[in-house]
């Protein structure tokens, strides 16, 4: 089953920082996710992402820098060096607890970290950025109107994000050190820059800048009309699904059928990083399910009834193509159309209930070609036999029973 860890190590600087591990069985390669400056792990676009990418397959781990979130540590003490170094020290937990990291995501700042970072983790074969900075140092034009004081004083109390954090002048000198575009050349992974044009934050002439400096393999994503939090539940699922699909390309493939479910099972665990959110697990395959907004969900799956009727629809289509084949029928395409809702029984004519309301299932079927009337005829009527039509149809005995989860071993 799917799990979502709470989990510590000890970061650059010793202090114990907090981190969530988002595992699907058996898992076929492992990535680490870094946030934007004075962000937390928990951000809507890391949890998406991380949704995302666990749902095929792929573990993340995702921190609270020093001194951030529900990580220990002073964050005035803190620099980009010391978030580089929080990043290699989670590459080292998971590398000692698990598996190496493949797979390297920054947001913002983060993004800048993981470029710094990556190549201090030589297991890792891909790397994301997203609304990254070109330049360390383009930070402190977040608390531009401090900097006079900080290299006065030593020292300030800035404002970001309606939160207040104490900056130091070592912060400032450590990100003017920081060249990052000169080390992309030699980066020698994969890189996906992921960029809002209209970013009022990180201008996209930084990810302009980042993709001219690197070598290939690297690909460029426009994230349109996201803001630089990706805050949009439409924008972050976008993109967690780029990510997820891109990522798969470059990461070492796992023996995937060790971890198929045997025929005929399905398992399904909350995700827990949205309310109503499904991992749903069926012999080698991953998916999402979900309910829309309307209906109290955040809409980044299929609902229950979606899946209903996808089955019926799918062993619909197959069992007449199948027909079709053993008859020699000549079907260029089949294709189903169908629809759920309650209706009051006594509105049904050919119902033996007659009280109450019951479902019904509409079923619109289309055979595509030059075929016959009596073989569309008979084709309709094989439509009916298929196994998920029968099963729907007959009575149905649902038997649960309680099952003890099996004790999680969190390192």
């Amino acid at each position: 089953m799917f799990e979502s860890r709470k989990v510590r190590f000890a970061g650059s600087k010793g202090s114990s920082l907090a981190a969530r591990l988002d595992l699907p069985p058996k898992p076929r390669a492992f990535a680490l996710f870094a946030h934007c400056f004075t962000c937390g792990k928990d951000i809507l676009a890391a949890s998406r992402i991380a949704a995302g990418l666990t749902a095929r397959g792929i573990a993340v781990l995702r921190f609270d820098f020093t001194g951030i979130g529900s990580s220990e540590g002073e964050f005035a003490n803190t620099n980009f060096s010391s978030n580089v170094g929080d990043l290699v020290a989670a590459a080292n937990y998971l590398r000692r607890s698990y598996a190496p990291p493949h797979l390297l995501i920054g947001h913002s700042l983060g993004g800048a970290a993981v470029l710094a970072a990556a190549p201090q983790v030589p297991e890792a074969t891909s790397v994301v950025t997203i609304g990254a900075p070109s330049s360390a140092s383009h930070i402190t034009r977040q608390f531009a109107a401090n900097v006079g004081e900080i290299l006065e004083k030593g020292t300030a109390e800035v404002s970001l994000a309606g939160r207040t954090f104490t900056i130091t002048k070592q912060f400032l000198d450590d990100v003017a050190e920081q060249n990052l575009l000169d080390g992309l050349a030699n980066l020698g992974k994969a890189l996906l820059v992921c960029h809002a044009p209209r970013d009022e934050v990180v201008s996209i002439e930084n990810a302009i800048a980042i993709f001219a400096a690197a070598r290939h393999p690297k690909s460029f994503l426009s994230l349109d009309t996201a803001d630089h939090l990706v805050s949009k539940r439409e924008d972050a699922t976008y993109l967690a699904e780029v990510v997820a699909a891109w990522a798969s390309r470059y990461l070492a493939s796992a023996d995937e059928t060790a971890a198929a479910l045997p025929p005929g099972v399905v398992e399904v665990s909350e995700t827990r990083t949205e309310h109503l959110a499904q991992y749903v697990r069926a012999g080698r395959h991953l998916l999402m399910a979900d309910e829309p907004i309307a209906a109290g969900g955040d809409d980044s799956g299929p609902g229950p009834y979606d899946y209903l009727l996808a089955a019926l629809g799918a062993c619909t289509s197959m069992t007449m193509r199948l027909y079709a084949e053993r008859k020699g029928i000549c079907v260029e395409r089949f294709s189903v159309r169908l629809s759920h809702r309650k209706v009051h029984a006594e509105d049904c004519a050919d119902c033996e209930t007659k009280e109450g309301r019951i479902d019904e299932i509409s079923r619109e079927i289309s055979i595509e070609g030059d075929v016959p009337e009596a073989a569309r005829a008979r084709l309709m009527e094989i439509a009916d036999k298929c196994p998920v039509h029968q099963t729907l149809t007959h009575e149905i005995k649902i038997r649960s029973r309680f099952v003890a989860p099996v004790p999680r071993s969190d390192a």
